[in-house]
């Protein structure tokens, strides 16, 4: 046996006994259950409209962009698909990378490096801090929720730029980050707020124009916003929104934009079509929110004693503590025909595993209907017997 074997079989066993293994579950093209783990949002994925957009692509583009967006990934679709997003969002320029995690690699690592700062948030995304160990910069990790612990942060800094990362909606419970006042201590201390809002587009905002438009920054000058095509959008791909002279900056140095293959026009094509559904559909935005609060109450009343909080946006949490429970309250919930996701450290602190419910705008009043149902066979068992 050699290092690697023992190794494995050391930290796999590891993994087991703290209830932390994970298992890939393929499904079909057509299981019928309804669908609370998924970041299908609006409800676009499947949309009609939106997969005759991309089949439309595949036929006219191919399966793939054929290479790098600087040699011949770059098509027709793609710049249309960025002047949509930046004029959705209120951004000067937009720049279409191959997923959100490579839009916040990109965004983080060229605008920091070596001699400048950047503060991350205590609960920033998995994208976001890698995006800050790659940089090469010193790193601070602040609670974000708190604009005087990100000031204390800034006023002691020594580099001459700085930049302030947060997800614009919190990716596990759903809490909006308060960036009129993280903006306002950015500009006193010149530094740059760099807003992942991977789960604010299509859900705040303005017809679902995301939180920066919310609190009154699109289009700010000192302000950085990157999103995903993969959850309202029902699509696949990431987008960093800026200024000109940042999105030609990233052109030049963004290492995940200029080495990867840019992303797929079938994928492009489709996010261009369900931004087009979200702006001449608002009533999606508000249908979602209607279905989060209705899973909230449904989720309360089967887990008397839980807290779970009004949601704020698609995601409702239901904390449970320990891996094992929160493992068979997604296992029970399967059982019944309800897809639920569980979150276990690392993706949440260790004590706060937890199922995490997240509503569409698609849900019917059957579907609903079922959610109140499983919520309280799964869940009452499991907060009785605590």
């Amino acid at each position: 046996m050699t290092w690697l074997d023992a190794w494995l079989a050391q930290t796999a066993a590891a993994r087991h006994d703290a209830g932390l293994h994970r298992t890939l579950r393929p499904r079909g093209e057509a299981d019928r259950v309804v669908d609370l783990a998924s970041n299908d949002y609006l409800g676009l994925a499947r949309d009609p409209r939106v997969v005759a957009a991309g089949a439309d692509a595949l036929r006219a583009w191919g399966a793939g962009s054929t290479g790098s967006r600087l040699v011949t990934g770059s098509t027709r679709l793609h710049a249309e698909l960025e002047e949509a997003l930046a004029a959705f969002t209120g951004s000067e320029a937009a720049l279409v990378f191959s997923s959100g995690y490579t839009a916040n690699l990109g965004a983080v690592t060229a605008l920091t490096g070596r001699g400048a700062l950047v503060v991350s948030d205590v609960a920033a995304h998995a994208s976001l801090v890698d995006a800050a160990r790659l940089s090469r910069a010193r790193v601070e990790v602040a609670r974000c929720a708190d604009p005087a612990a990100v000031d204390l942060v800034l006023a002691a800094r020594e580099e001459p730029r700085a930049l302030v990362v947060v997800d614009g909606v919190d990716s596990v419970d759903g809490g909006i980050a308060p960036l009129a006042e993280l903006h306002a201590v950015c500009r006193e201390r010149d530094a740059v707020l760099l807003v992942d809002d991977a789960h604010g587009l299509g859900v705040r905002g303005p017809g679902g124009s995301g939180t920066l438009a919310e609190a009154g920054l699109a289009g700010a000058p000192d302000v950085v916003l990157t999103t995903t095509l993969s959850k309202s959008l029902g699509a696949q791909g990431g987008v960093v929104l800026a200024g000109s002279a940042v999105v030609e900056h990233l052109v030049d140095t963004a290492r995940p934009f200029i080495f990867d293959t840019g992303l797929a026009p079938a994928a492009a094509g489709a996010a261009l079509a369900a931004l087009g559904i979200v702006r001449a559909e608002p009533e999606r935005v508000a249908a979602l929110h209607a279905h989060a609060a209705s899973v909230a109450a449904s989720a309360r009343a089967a887990a008397p004693g839980l807290e779970v909080p009004t949601p704020t946006a698609a995601m409702v949490p239901v904390v449970l503590g320990d891996p094992e429970p929160a493992v068979a309250a997604a296992a029970g919930c399967a059982e019944h025909g309800l897809r639920a996701g569980c979150f276990r450290p690392p993706s949440v602190p260790a004590g706060t595993s937890r199922l995490r419910l997240t509503a569409r705008a698609d849900l019917t009043p059957d579907d609903l209907a079922l959610v109140d149902q499983v919520l309280h066979k799964v869940l009452g068992p499991i907060v009785a017997g605590r």
